[in-house]
């Protein structure tokens, strides 16, 4: 805590008395002892002067963080959006005629295939890979209503991490009017409504 000053003249004047020029060395002298005593607290206006700056770096930098972290959140909360609708369209246009397990299947099956390296590494990648969904170039916009609040709720939980326990690992399926020829090399692991589910290999997905 700092001292105040005490007021007085800051210099005594020719004309002025002996008893008063005395005073006034003594306010002087007094306040000299005490701008001292202050800046030992302080550190002076050097200290002051940094601290200030220091302050403002500080605050800046809180700043440029808050940003970021704002920044961060902002793209993952976008990506979380495009996945639920990769993944709804990919359920509605595979599956909302089959049973709710049926679309549930289909669901795992893709998420399955995110957790494979063979596969693209994001919903919208492995919903959007080449040649691997029939529908996609095939079909009109999703239509809102009962289907689409029903796929909606299936991609949603899955993305939220629903246990996956119908399909055993599959990364493949197809619907019980083909046969493609990839069947006859990948192990069948169940048949759930009008399709057909087969994982490559022998192999499982580890976080299955």
């Amino acid at each position: 805590m700092t001292v105040p000053l005490f007021s007085a003249p800051a210099v005594a004047e020719p004309g002025d008395s002996a008893s008063y020029q005395a005073r006034v060395a003594q306010f002087q002298s007094r306040n000299a002892e005490r701008l001292n005593q202050n800046r030992a607290v302080t550190g002076g206006p050097e200290r002051i002067i940094k601290t200030r700056a220091t302050a403002t770096v500080s605050g800046q930098g809180a700043a440029a963080t808050a940003g970021k972290n704002a920044a961060g959140k902002k793209t993952a909360k976008a990506t979380d959006h495009a996945a639920l609708e990769c993944l709804t369209e990919a359920v509605y246009f595979e599956s909302r005629g089959e049973p709710l397990s049926g679309q549930k299947a289909v669901a795992e099956v893709i998420m399955n295939r995110v957790d494979d390296p063979r596969f693209p590494k994001s919903v919208c990648g492995v919903v959007n890979q080449s040649g691997q969904f029939s529908y996609r170039g095939n079909v009109g916009k999703m239509r809102k209503g009962a289907a689409f609040t029903t796929a909606q709720r299936v991609a949603q939980e899955a993305l939220s991490g629903a246990p996956r326990a119908l399909t055993d690992g599959a990364t493949y399926f197809h619907t019980t009017k083909v046969r493609p020829s990839w069947s006859k090399r990948f192990t069948r692991t169940t048949k759930i409504g009008a399709h057909v589910f087969y994982r490559q290999g022998g192999r499982r997905v580890a976080s299955n």
